[in-house]
């Protein structure tokens, strides 16, 4: 373990400047990691309201198990499953438990937020366990906080889902201050045959916060990954891509988005699939808002490499503004002949006329409004529990009110 550690840290020593290939550039070199402290659970309790609105029960009552991350520190890790294993990163490095996975979905030198990741993050991030052919019926959520000004925070996550079991996370990433920060968290995804992984993450940074999540994720026979992610409130900047392989015959993948840019914020989200292996599917759907100066850039890819493959992508953008600005980018890439591929892309505002109509039946131009855009940002939410569903419609309704 010793001799892959010091190898993945020189291959990020040497990508410590490498750009993205999307997004804005960020200087890393304003940033640095937060000095060690110890934190308490009381902290996290104390924002109980804050990180429910990220998808995180403090009282952990329909929770599997729990990790909380604050800054650079595991403050507190529980699990009340059977099959299911939970802890971090540096205790399962220690125990030599994920040495097939280390770096394997996610490239340490893919940019140089993925080398700050290895560089400076103190091999922190959570590592979730389940169990072949266990059934995780309660999700097990992650909360990801930070509080110190000008700092980075890098977790590094893997999830293994071995064969035939089924688990969903709930990350919930957030911040409790108002100066910059840079959040580059790397997370890796293995779907074992006929197992079943859905991942729901929800941010609510604030207008000074960077943003670079780097997810990979590897899908085996009969596997399935389902994706949400839903980010509603402004950034400095946000980039992310994550990068799906379904190399197992029969994979699926479905990845959702909801988006609201508002302010000076920069955002450049996006999804790429690649279909490995024969009769493997992908669908990427994603629900974009603009308001007051904000740019968003939509990207979506499917990449169709083996017979009868499907693949789907649907982006929709809703500009609330005439100085924000959308640009969506479908990309279908076919690599043989047996392929089905499409793609709907639609950008527009809402229409005067159903906003009178909804007028003339005694609502407000502002409560018009709200029901538009909250029927704009309806999405197929898959593989979530009832309780989850009901605190994202309760947020969405929030946002759209507040557009």
């Amino acid at each position: 373990m010793i001799e892959l550690l010091e190898e993945v840290r020189e291959r990020a020593k040497r990508a410590l400047n490498k750009p993205s290939k999307y997004g804005p550039d960020v200087d890393i070199s304003q940033f640095s990691p937060p000095p060690e402290r110890p934190y308490t659970l009381d902290l996290i309790r104390a924002n109980a309201h804050l990180l429910a609105s990220v998808g995180i029960d403090v009282t952990e009552a329909n929770r599997s198990g729990s990790y909380y991350q604050l800054d650079q520190e595991a403050v507190q890790i529980s699990v009340k499953s059977k099959g299911l294993t939970v802890m971090s990163l540096k205790q399962a490095l220690k125990e030599g438990i994920i040495d097939d996975y280390y770096w394997k979905a996610v490239p340490v030198d893919l940019d140089k937020y993925t080398a700050v990741a290895e560089l400076m993050g103190n091999h922190q991030g959570y590592v979730f366990i389940v169990e072949k052919g266990v059934k995780v019926e309660k999700p097990v959520q992650s909360c990801l906080l930070m509080s110190t000004p000008g700092a980075i925070q890098a977790p590094h996550n893997i999830v293994v889902v071995e064969e035939g079991a089924e688990l969903h996370v709930i990350t919930g990433c957030t911040t409790m201050m108002e100066k910059a920060g840079l959040h580059a968290g790397v997370s890796e995804f293995y779907v074992k045959k006929g197992g079943k992984l859905t991942y729901t993450m929800i941010h609510a940074w604030d207008e000074e916060t960077h943003v670079r999540p780097r997810t990979g994720v590897i899908v085996e026979e009969g596997g399935e990954y389902i994706s949400h992610y839903i980010n509603m409130t402004p950034t400095a900047s946000l980039q992310t891509n994550p990068r799906v392989r379904l190399v197992g015959e029969g994979a699926r993948a479905y990845l959702s988005s909801i988006v609201v840019s508002k302010e000076n914020s920069l955002m450049d989200v996006g999804s790429t699939v690649y279909l490995e292996a024969p009769e493997t599917s992908a669908e990427i759907v994603s629900k974009t808002i603009t308001k007051d100066f904000a740019e968003v850039v939509t990207r979506g890819t499917i990449v169709a490499m083996a017979p009868d493959t499907k693949g789907h992508i649907e982006c929709d953008g809703l500009m609330l503004s005439s100085t924000s600005r959308i640009l969506t980018v479908p990309e279908l890439d076919a690599r043989h002949s047996d392929v089905t591929l499409s793609h709907e892309a639609a950008v527009g505002k809402l229409e005067e006329e159903q906003i009178f109509y909804l007028m003339s039946r005694g609502f407000t131009e502002e409560e018009a409004t709200s029901i538009l855009v909250r029927g704009f940002m309806d999405v197929k939410l898959e593989g979530l529990p009832e309780e989850l569903k009901r605190q994202i419609e309760v947020a969405i309704a929030m946002a759209a009110a507040g557009l």
